[in-house]
């Protein structure tokens, strides 16, 4: 059966489709709906003009093809980045409280780093806890897409993105753009000094940490995920996380499946079982 519109630019037909969504479950565990084929075809279709191809059977040959860059770019066009400062504001202060008794330094995992938002607040929130710009905590943060790893190593934004912080917050951690740079803000480099940002595919049969952590932040990442998957990514952290540690996860986001691996601390918030 065809999915094709004449109005498209590309031919693009169910089979199309059925090898895309195969190809981005199998390299990043992404499992897409039927009702994503447009918004495969728009993403995609930047894909096939910035590689001067006429048609997507091209474009799949190419995918296929392992000395080929475009495998990061497929990537990088079919993930979604929805984030923004404080998001799910309870596990910042759920954060807050966890450091109080713990041993320094604290190591954090933000899993899903996209443009940068979410290290950026746990930062902030670890530097208002401990009320200094030099706290005693690392943060590592990671994702898959390296397009938005490079915005988030930046730490630029529109104004925008950060209008709804407080006041106070705005002028400890951001500095506001002036002249050709107006209506833009930056972190402050102590925020930048405390990340360490890195590619990551966390469907990757090893990961290049060597590290135990305090906190893991997984959050809004498992819905993308099929529970085999989940189960899977889970198992994955569990050796990564210290035994007393915590996991956060997103709002929607549960694992009654994995009961084995993690437990309910908080709304939201595991622990190992």
């Amino acid at each position: 059966m065809s999915v094709n519109r004449a109005d498209r630019e590309f031919h693009f037909t169910s089979a199309d489709f059925n090898l895309i969504k195969d190809l981005i479950y199998k390299r990043a565990g992404i499992n897409l709906a039927e009702s994503k084929k447009d918004m495969v075809y728009s993403r995609l279709s930047r894909r096939l003009r910035a590689n001067g191809l006429k048609t997507f059977q091209q474009y799949l040959e190419l995918l296929n093809d392992n000395q080929s860059d475009e495998q990061q770019e497929f990537l990088n066009s079919l993930t979604t980045n929805l984030t923004s400062f404080f998001r799910e504001a309870h596990h910042f202060d759920i954060l807050k409280e966890f450091l109080e008794s713990r041993p320094h330094p604290v190591k954090i995992w933000c899993c899903a780093a996209s443009t940068g938002e979410e290290p950026y607040s746990i930062a902030i929130a670890c530097m208002e806890h401990f009320s200094s710009y030099t706290p005693p905590v690392k943060i590592w943060a990671s994702d898959l897409d390296t397009k938005v790893l490079d915005k988030a190593s930046k730490g630029v934004y529109s104004f925008e993105r950060v209008e709804k912080l407080p006041d106070q917050r705005l002028k400890d951690f951001f500095f506001r753009g002036k002249g050709a740079n107006s209506g833009l803000v930056k972190v402050k480099s102590p925020l930048q000094d405390m990340i360490h940002f890195f590619q990551l595919n966390l469907l990757d049969s090893s990961w290049p940490i060597n590290e135990k952590f305090d906190v893991i932040f997984c959050r809004n990442v498992m819905i993308y995920f099929d529970k085999p998957t989940q189960y899977k990514v889970l198992k994955k952290f569990q050796p990564y996380l210290k035994d007393d540690g915590l996991l956060f996860a997103g709002h929607s986001e549960s694992f009654p499946h994995a009961s084995d691996l993690f437990k309910l601390r908080k709304h939201t918030v595991y622990t190992k079982a």
